[in-house]
């Protein structure tokens, strides 16, 4: 039985380095592994507990829980924007926390790794994900982090994927983490 991954990538922009990130982690998953990257979190409203009622909920947030609802763990792609993380995996977060104690985050293993032009890579935004995802009910791996830094330099023409200090260190990353999820039953 295979362990299933869901990436959700906090920057939307075409061509993102923190995008390239998840797409390396897919290509260099160890057999058994399937990372999946979430697509629609453009789509996912802006989380406000009065649309979030039965019945009511968004589509986009709807499938966002079902698809993340159907996932073993979590790895999550942070750039850092203003010294944090960006607002669409901050609201990911924040739609898959709920309901109270019974989110799709909850008890799941989570790891937060990710890319940024600074010279830390991206690091408070990525400790700010960390901190959300387990109060969220995550069990976030401390033991699992990846920050890239100089991220436009460094992938200017070279792909993540193809670099192989990078797929080296995101293969320990999806490692670590596959070790602490359950597959759940088909």
């Amino acid at each position: 039985m295979s362990v299933r991954i869901l990436a959700l990538v906090g920057s939307l922009r075409t061509g993102s380095h923190n995008r390239q990130l998840a797409e390396a982690a897919a290509k260099h998953a160890p057999a058994g592994v399937d990372v999946e990257l979430f697509e629609g979190l453009a789509d996912v409203p802006f989380y406000n507990e009065d649309i979030d009622v039965e019945g009511g909920v968004p589509a986009a947030a709807a499938h966002l829980r079902q698809v993340a609802g159907g996932a073993d763990a979590f790895l999550l792609f942070s750039p850092e924007y203003n010294g944090t993380m960006p607002a669409v995996l901050k609201n990911a977060i924040d739609w898959l926390s709920r309901p109270y104690g019974a989110g799709a985050l909850s008890g799941k293993p989570v790891a937060v790794v990710g890319t940024a032009f600074g010279q830390y890579g991206g690091v408070w935004a990525q400790d700010e994900a960390r901190k959300a995802a387990g109060i969220a009910g995550g069990a976030v791996i401390e033991d699992a982090k990846l920050s890239i830094p100089g991220s436009l330099t460094r992938f200017a023409e070279t792909h993540p994927a193809d670099d192989t200090e990078v797929a080296t260190a995101l293969t320990e990353v999806v490692a670590r983490l596959t070790e602490q999820a359950t597959p759940a039953a088909a």
